[in-house]
């Protein structure tokens, strides 16, 4: 059984340093970078094959060298065995289709595995389409919103349950053969249910910190040459997609004043107390009554 979890890097909005050109395209290598949040959900449903069915799994992401740390942390969240990027600066400012095109060729290159996995969206773009555009490349049965997963290996099928139109109240089970591609739901729990799966668990965890600390030994990078793909149909020259303007979020100045205090100093915990007593309500009534 080989498994492939597409991840991707996405800016961390939580830095307030997110960099665009005058073009509006995001300058991601000035931009601080986390793994997508919802990919960890895909990372998660590949890391529950593995341990029910054993096998190789992979990791892929599509962008800059600094996407390294990304597959990284990947390898050691879903004990990976090995890692490619795909990164090469004619790739650069690709919308979902010209990323779908990269990505399917360099699944193609590597060998089709039994089972892609991709987040539900991205937290940048947030469309939702580049796992499905890049199974629609594959010409791959695709299953979305999938919450629970299991393969039956002497059939090669896989059975999924699914959100039905990502409706929480309302699910369905559904086959496909295999190679398939799953679109993983944010609702997705791995199950280990057995002693085996879970002895199995911890000794994959145990061998991964190991092999993170030397991930670039399982590292695969490729450029579109590499991947035999035609710079006009990738990046920015192969995207469909216009991006008529883009209003950046900045990072609000911080208006708070701080008031350094000792916590030896009796007097000023006792200032800040009166000044939290009002905060407190009741709470700070009966407090104020029952003395220091």
């Amino acid at each position: 059984m080989h498994t492939l979890t597409l991840t991707k890097g996405v800016p961390d909005f939580r830095e307030g340093k997110v960099s665009f050109d005058e073009d509006g395209h995001l300058e991601r290598g000035k931009t601080p970078t986390v793994m997508n949040p919802n990919d960890a959900y895909a990372l998660n449903a590949a890391l529950q094959t593995r341990v029910r069915h054993g096998g190789r799994v992979s990791v892929m992401s599509m962008g800059p060298p600094g996407y390294k740390e990304v597959l990284r942390e990947a390898m050691a969240t879903t004990y990976a065995d090995d890692l490619y990027l795909i990164s090469d600066r004619e790739m650069a400012a690709a919308d979902t289709w010209a990323t779908a095109i990269t990505l399917s060729a360099a699944i193609e290159e590597m060998g089709v595995p039994d089972l892609v996995f991709a987040g539900f969206k991205t937290a940048d773009g947030e469309t939702g389409h580049t796992g499905p555009q890049t199974c629609w490349c594959l010409d791959m049965p695709v299953v979305t919103h999938v919450t629970a997963l299991d393969i039956d290996e002497e059939e090669e099928r896989l059975r999924a349950r699914r959100l039905v139109e990502g409706d929480l109240s309302e699910t369905e089970t559904v086959e496909t053969d295999l190679p398939a591609f799953v679109v993983v739901d944010p609702e997705f729990e791995p199950s280990y249910r057995t002693a085996r799966h879970r002895l199995t668990l911890k000794d994959l965890r145990e061998t991964a910190r190991e092999r993170a600390e030397s991930y670039e030994d399982a590292l695969t990078v490729w450029d579109h040459a590499d991947i035999n793909v035609d710079p006009d149909y990738i990046g920015l020259d192969g995207s469909p997609t216009i991006v008529s303007s883009v209003d950046p979020i900045p990072k609000p100045p911080a208006e708070r004043e701080a008031t350094m205090v000792d916590p030896t100093d009796a007097e000023e915990m006792r200032d800040v107390l009166d000044a939290m007593r009002p905060l407190a309500g009741d709470a700070g009534d009966a407090a104020a009554a029952g003395g220091d």
